[in-house]
């Protein structure tokens, strides 16, 4: 039998010959997965044999990431803000990045919350487990993001305030609300030619680009918006780091009110900010 320590080792040889970023990383994670265990033990098992079925699973493992399947679908879960959260193909996997919009909406308060495009669900369950007063609703037009945003919903305990719907953007959507907070597809059809294997093969096309300029979803919220929202309601949107200057316009042409734009915590452009203009 193998031990830990060399079966990593020659993982890590595999996934870096691949091309795979940080492929240690995901050696050592894929190893606490296929051993269920934390992976901060994974050192301390390091000197030790590995069972048989084990380094099987582990193999199996190591050869779909190579093929630049992403570790969380691999897992099966994606940490974000602090919670893990169940991951497919299906959904955009959530990134650290999006944290910064979390940021920025529990930065005011809210009652009422609407997530568009809401995908796993994460950003819509974070805002709703953070702030145990406040209900939401998540819509996706896909059917099967609304199934892993409901099944988010009942992990992190907040099943009864949120309404998980299947929709195209506002189409079903009624009522007003505090916060209207979205990660939309922006980026442009020239740009899905350059991404990674893991974005490009094994997440959906419809959450990661308009098929156009990437700007469209933001027209969209910029001209409709505001009929959903309250009085002194807040939109806060994701956006491209170079699409700062064209998301701000297209809110100030729109005439939004306080339009803002936020950096994620490498100091680059990220979130859309805006007041209602009623």
């Amino acid at each position: 039998m193998t031990t830990a320590a060399v079966a990593m080792a020659a993982a890590t040889a595999k996934l870096r010959a691949a091309g795979v970023p940080d492929p240690a990383r995901d050696a050592r994670v894929l190893l606490a997965h296929a051993a269920s265990v934390d992976a901060a033990r994974i050192t301390l098992i390091a000197p030790e044999e590995i069972a048989p079925e084990i380094s099987e699973r582990y193999e199996h493992l190591i050869s779909l990431r190579a093929v630049r399947v992403p570790v969380s679908h691999l897992v099966g879960q994606r940490e974000f803000y602090g919670r893990g959260f169940r991951i497919s193909r299906e959904v955009l996997d959530p990134r650290p990045e999006t944290e910064s919009l979390i940021e920025a909406a529990l930065s005011e308060p809210f009652s009422r919350v609407l997530d568009l495009g809401t995908g796993s669900g994460c950003i819509l369950v974070t805002l709703l487990a953070e702030c145990g007063a406040a209900t939401g609703l998540g819509v996706d037009l896909s059917e099967g993001a609304c199934l892993q945003a409901s099944a988010n919903a009942v992990l992190h305990g907040v099943a009864e305030r949120a309404q998980i719907m299947q929709s195209d953007w506002f189409e079903a959507v009624d009522g007003r609300f505090d916060l209207i907070v979205s990660n939309p597809p922006y980026l442009t059809d020239a740009e899905m030619g350059d991404i990674a294997p893991e974005l490009a093969l094994h997440e959906p096309r419809m959450a990661l680009t308009d098929g156009a300029d990437g700007l469209s979803v933001y027209r969209l919220l910029a001209a409709r918006a505001h009929q959903y929202l309250s009085a002194q309601g807040r939109v806060l949107a994701e956006i491209g780091w170079k699409q700062g200057p064209q998301v701000r316009a297209i809110f100030d042409a729109a005439g939004w009110a306080d339009v803002a734009i936020l950096p994620d915590l490498d100091g680059r452009d990220r979130i859309i900010c805006a007041q209602n203009p009623a």
